[in-house]
């Protein structure tokens, strides 16, 4: 029984004489690693034997009948008229490593940040003191057979661009796919006042010829930088128009899919990350 308790002794000094300095720091640290920029890095890690297999990371599914047409969050996501990205908006706020049963982590970030949707009270502060948030967005326009069209791509979308895309009448959704998608802009961390969008003739032209109700575009505003509140106005006034913007368009085909946005339950806000996915 001596030798053996000797033996588990030996085996726990050999244990701690191989813990460095760095993860012991690590593991008392109110943040630990594993949410910053090195934690993307690992994803991508050939994995190890006899280690948890590391997880997939999916654009597609269902053998190609689900797409997945939301950006990833990552601290390099574009945030409106910023050079330096949405940063660190994801902390461990309680560890395993540090005791705690569980992990729990924090998140701090701006409604409108990445693939998200606008309320009629981003706009008009009338809508906003009457509680027109992301609650009370309808959840029918935001599911349902939708148009992906390709926009012409030397022009922001102008009433003359609006209508060469020939939208029939009955269309209720549509995504606009700009030249926002061939410059990949929400691939880079700066953002960028060029970006393609709306002008307010554009939106006027929309909302008096057609039938949309959903508005759907591939960077972070649908309004063109230049029309910026000017579009959003035009839009937003009915509160019947749902804006979905920082969509990924790319690499699918033009046509009609089946949409699916849900946007978070946030009573009393503006703007909402939401989830989106298109299905043959």
């Amino acid at each position: 029984m001596a030798a053996q308790s000797l033996l588990l002794l030996f085996l726990h000094l050999v244990m701690i004489s191989t813990i460095s300095p760095a993860a012991t720091t690590a593991t008392i640290s109110a943040y630990p690693s594993g949410h910053g920029p090195e934690a993307y890095c690992r994803v991508h890690a050939p994995a190890v034997e006899g280690v948890t297999p590391l997880p997939q990371r999916r654009e597609v599914y269902g053998n190609g009948r689900i797409y997945d047409i939301s950006h990833r969050y990552t601290p390099n996501m574009p945030a409106f008229d910023s050079a330096d990205g949405i940063g660190q908006f994801l902390r461990l706020d309680t560890s395993m490593k540090n005791g705690s049963f569980a992990n729990i982590s924090e998140m701090k970030l701006i409604s409108h940040s990445g693939t998200h949707v606008d309320a009629p009270g981003h706009f008009y502060d009338t809508y906003f003191d009457a509680g027109y948030d992301v609650d009370t967005l309808d959840l029918d326009v935001l599911n349902g057979p939708a148009l992906l069209v390709d926009v012409p791509r030397d022009t922001n979308i102008t009433a003359e661009a609006m209508e060469s895309l020939h939208i029939p009448k009955g269309v209720i959704r549509v995504l606009f796919r700009t030249l926002n998608s061939d410059r990949e802009l929400m691939f880079k961390k700066e953002f960028d006042s060029s970006y393609t969008g709306f002008m307010k003739d554009g939106a006027q032209w929309l909302v008096d010829n057609t039938d949309i109700k959903l508005v759907g575009i591939d960077y972070l505003s649908v309004a063109a930088y230049e029309d910026l509140i000017s579009a959003h106005l035009v839009f937003l006034e009915s509160k019947e128009v749902i804006l979905v913007e920082g969509l990924k368009l790319d690499n699918l085909p033009a046509g009609i899919y089946g949409l699916h946005c849900l946007p978070l339950r946030l009573l009393g806000a503006d703007g909402s990350p939401v989830r989106c996915i298109l299905m043959k």
